[in-house]
């Protein structure tokens, strides 16, 4: 019965040391403070198209080459790449490649950029940054169209920071009309035609001159309403009878005014012309 007891306690001390050895958690002695991941800097993307991607560095890259973790892509590539794009409308056939564009700082500059409005209303707000200006103008809008229901052309991703209000205040004057006779032109008709039944020449320098509101009211009464469109048709008012989605009644001015011409025409409006 003893030696029974004495084993009985022999096993229960082993057993005891066994746990208290490899049962117990190790003893901290300190703590590492320079353990850490690496940071690295995001970037904003655009998140417009399936195929390709721009960044806030100016890069495009495929979506399927874009940093799962930063957003960034590979710096391989072309920075600020203007790739499609007319660089005198500032107009591109790709939307990536717009925003691409538009961020090189000797096209965009920072401190104008932020002070456009996001939209035309008093209230609106202005964008934060670069990024957000140009990823916002190179989106579809009513730049790109003719009438609201066509795009003026393939290249219909614009970022021109120019409007057509402060612009035009700034280059006109009565004094850029002198010797020049302002024809309306019949529905339909250009103004090249429209001069040449005056006996006299549709004056091509003088068209943005007249490509803005002020002169459209004055001369073609547009209901109260002027709108931006895009179009070689322009400065021109849309007939009464038009259908309802192009406005029937209102002015239109063009914000490219490389397309400005005296050629151009559309069967639904009448074109204000410069002729000598």
């Amino acid at each position: 019965m003893e030696k029974a007891r004495s084993r009985f306690l022999l096993f229960l001390r082993t057993t005891l040391w066994i746990l208290i050895v490899f049962g117990s958690p190790p003893r901290i002695s300190c703590i590492r403070r320079d353990f850490y991941l690496p940071v690295q800097n995001a970037c904003r993307s655009t998140v417009q198209g399936r195929f390709l991607i721009s960044d806030d560095k100016g890069y495009v890259c495929t979506s399927l080459s874009v940093d799962p973790w930063t957003r960034c892509c590979p710096e391989a590539g072309e920075q600020f790449s203007c790739q499609g794009c007319n660089l005198v409308s500032r107009c591109c056939n790709s939307y990536e490649y717009c925003v691409s564009c538009c961020l090189n700082p000797s096209k965009t500059q920072e401190e104008l950029a932020v002070k456009v409005k996001i939209a035309k209303q008093e209230t609106a707000g202005t964008y934060s940054s670069v990024f957000d200006f140009c990823a916002g103008r190179c989106r579809h809008n009513s730049a790109s169209v003719v009438h609201e229901n066509a795009y003026a052309s393939d290249s219909h991703h614009c970022f021109s920071l120019d409007s057509n209000s402060t612009r035009i205040t700034r280059l006109n004057s009565p004094a850029r009309l002198a010797g020049i006779d302002i024809v309306i032109g019949k529905q339909g008709e250009s103004c090249e035609s429209a001069c040449k039944l005056k006996g006299i020449s549709c004056v091509p320098s003088r068209l943005f001159v007249l490509n803005n509101c002020e002169y459209l009211q004055k001369y073609m009464s547009c209901n109260d309403t002027c709108l931006a469109s895009t179009g070689a048709d322009q400065p021109a008012k849309v007939v009464d009878d038009a259908p309802g989605h192009l406005n029937p009644g209102a002015c239109l001015y063009t914000q490219i005014e490389s397309m400005l011409s005296c050629d151009g025409s559309h069967q639904h409006t009448r074109r204000l012309c410069p002729c000598a």
